[in-house]
């Protein structure tokens, strides 16, 4: 004559495993606690690092869009060469190493840029300021926008006017609420007469348009008695042009400066790149970092699983006399500890979310939020740190004898 078999059911054991959890409140907290905090770490660790990649690339792409950087020099050391041990230096650029790369269909725009600091001076109030020369074409390659007034006029690269556009903070401080426009200020030793100011946006790596004095190219050179650049920006018109774009430009400077690659010549999209690999491979690294205080997190449960069995051995020597196999006392403890699990990691996502909103708050600029594969990750390690390091307390409660556990032993 067979033995009834009686059905396991989930609720049941959900409720048993529950009842056990609210039955040692101090123990539940603490692993909910160390659940949490091994989840939350992984949420605000990740978002800062995801957060900082996303600035990054943000501002890299207020730089303008289709864009190639012509810096002077190259980037890679290529030993003593023959005009080393002559003592000649890399040529510089030029303007009319500028106006030879805007001789091709595929270059939408070229902006050169001469950069110093000089003081600017009006109505008897004095301050330090950035000078960046340039032509008209920067304005539209920055995707930069006018407050009021308007941008350097369209006039040859090699003509120098006594115009100057002003950055906001500038007119601030120089001119309250006096209207700018139309007035000379003394930059350097020279007279200008602004003619525009810069709109809010407009702020980039290395430069805050806010607290900087453009002026034409030409007047910079004569400001500070130099004909080289400090860089050439090249505007490609479409996307698929960068490439021939970048070949035209290495080609044509070459042949301006007799044979020499002595240009270094980047794509936006190369520094974008670059950029993304670096900063996704930290967020990475501080995710896996984080996620190592869910291990730890889990040899607790296993630890204090350990103990619980221990305690409630007369419980579950109850249930086997009663007739529940071992297979059920396994999902019994396990339940109780992916449960825990569970709960710990939910209420560590909502404290993660609220550290990324805390640090969005204090970084406005930082998009610190966190990405879904973090988010998703997270959860499943605390789920399977659980699940696993439960295992053995588990298996050790199913091999307990019914009589010698009735009896606490």
């Amino acid at each position: 004559m067979s033995t009834p078999h009686h059905p396991v059911h989930s609720t049941d054991t959900l409720r048993f495993a529950w009842q056990a959890l609210r039955g040692y409140p101090t123990r539940t907290l603490l692993m909910l606690l160390a659940m949490a905090i091994g989840v939350s770490a992984v949420v605000v660790l990740t978002s800062l690092g995801e957060g900082a990649r996303r600035y990054v690339i943000g501002e890299f792409s207020a730089l303008g869009t289709n864009l190639i950087l012509v810096l002077p020099g190259r980037s890679e050391t290529s030993g003593i060469t023959p005009s080393t041990m002559m003592g000649e230096t890399p040529r510089d650029l030029t303007l009319d190493d500028a106006l030879a790369l805007t001789r091709r269909y595929d270059v939408r725009r070229v902006a050169p840029l001469n950069v110093g600091s000089a003081e600017i001076n009006w109505g008897g109030r004095t301050r330090e300021v950035v000078i960046l020369g340039s032509t008209h074409a920067l304005l539209d390659i920055r995707h930069w926008r006018m407050e009021r007034g308007k941008f350097l006029p369209a006039i040859d690269m090699d003509r120098a006017a006594p115009v100057a556009v002003i950055g906001g903070k500038i007119r601030e401080e120089l001119f309250g609420t006096t209207s700018p426009l139309g007035k000379w200020v003394r930059v350097g030793d020279r007279r200008f007469r602004v003619i525009g100011v810069m709109g809010s946006a407009g702020r980039s790596i290395g430069i805050d348009v806010q607290e900087t004095v453009i002026i034409p190219v030409a007047s910079a050179h004569q400001m500070f008695n130099t004909a080289s650049l400090f860089r050439i920006l090249v505007e490609a018109r479409q996307r698929e042009s960068i490439e021939p774009v970048k070949r035209f430009v290495v080609a044509t400077l070459q042949q301006r400066h007799q044979g020499e690659k002595d240009v270094t010549v980047i794509t936006q999209d190369a520094v974008l790149d670059t950029f993304d690999k670096i900063l996704g491979t930290l967020t990475y690294a501080v995710g896996a970092i984080a996620a190592i205080s869910l291990g730890v997190a889990g040899i607790l449960i296993m630890n204090v699983m350990l103990v619980a069995v221990s305690q409630r051995t007369p419980e579950i020597g109850l249930l086997k006399a009663l007739g529940a196999p071992p297979r059920r006392i396994v999902v019994m403890v396990i339940t109780e500890a992916v449960m825990l699990a569970a709960m710990g990691a939910t209420i560590g996502l909502v404290l993660g979310e609220a550290g990324s909103l805390a640090l969005r708050h204090l970084f406005p600029e930082l998009p610190a939020h966190a990405p879904a594969w973090a988010i998703i990750t997270a959860f499943s390690v605390a789920l399977v740190s659980g699940l696993v390091f439960s295992l053995l307390p588990a298996r050790r409660a199913a091999k307990l004898d019914p009589v010698l556990a009735l009896s606490g032993r």
